[in-house]
């Protein structure tokens, strides 16, 4: 297993059959490492092959350039097979890539407009929590807006639950308990998330989108962008459902994720 360039007949590029990680790097040193690294061991493992070689893994952030950047992980089952049948021993293919980033600042200060997405996502509990390389209802559900004032789309499952953002988690506090979507059936169980249910009382709840209109604070998030408060909510029309202004509470733990990135603490 080494780095490679992608062949046309990988099949995660065949069959989305693969996992990824996006890990924020800042001078060689990774933010949430060990996370980032046992979803990715988890989600090899549930697909059904190896994972790369943790000792393999440990040297790839140091050759990230100075300063702030993404370092990007895919590890595909491979080649072989025939159609859908996987190869009785696969040969996973690792593909890394250094990205330099930047995160948006001002969203962190004055928060966002965020709105509710028509698409549902599926339910599939094997698949529930990984990172894995089928992402089509995520690109379909961004789809739905080019607003730039919008700046995530939340999505419920097929159930009506809510569950998180395209490319983020979601969190809020209602009467005074923080809660979480609980990532059983479907959706990316982020590892901004994790460190956080890791040092705060957040329960992770089932619950449908009316209970986001009833909370105090409204908080999106994941391991490069941080915490984003939420200001606005609209419906999929774009009609504002409910407004918040940014207080303390919006500060507690969003300066949190700031502690666990890396990131300087908000006022």
């Amino acid at each position: 297993m080494s780095e490679a360039a992608l062949p046309l007949n990988d099949r995660g590029l065949a069959y989305g059959d693969g996992v990824f990680e996006t890990v924020l790097v800042r001078d060689g040193t990774p933010r949430l490492w060990d996370a980032h690294l046992a979803r990715l061991t988890r989600g090899c493992e549930r697909l059904g092959f190896p994972a790369p070689q943790r000792d393999e893994l440990d040297q790839l952030p140091a050759r990230a350039p100075a300063g702030l950047s993404v370092l990007k992980l895919i590890v595909t089952r491979g080649s072989g097979g025939r159609g859908y049948l996987a190869p009785a021993d696969p040969e996973p293919r690792l593909l890394v890539q250094h990205l330099p980033f930047a995160p948006a600042e001002a969203r962190w200060r004055e928060g966002v407009r965020v709105r509710h997405c028509a698409l549902r996502l599926g339910i599939q509990p094997r698949l529930a929590g990984l990172k894995h390389l089928n992402r089509l209802e995520n690109v379909l559900a961004r789809g739905e807006w080019s607003d730039p004032d919008v700046a995530e789309g939340l999505l419920c499952d097929s159930d009506g639950q809510i569950i998180e953002a395209t490319c983020m988690n979601l969190f809020w506090q209602r009467n005074g308990r923080l809660e979480t979507p609980r990532l059983d059936r479907c959706g990316v169980a982020g590892t901004l998330r994790q460190a956080l249910l890791d040092e705060r009382s957040i329960a992770e709840v089932e619950a449908m989108p009316a209970r986001l209109e009833q909370a105090e604070a409204l908080w999106l998030g994941n391991s490069l962008q941080g915490l984003w408060p939420v200001t606005r909510l609209d419906d999929s029309d774009g009609h504002a459902l409910i407004t918040w202004t940014i207080g303390e509470t919006h500060r507690r733990l969003q300066n949190d994720a700031q502690r666990l990135l890396g990131y300087p603490s908000l006022t």
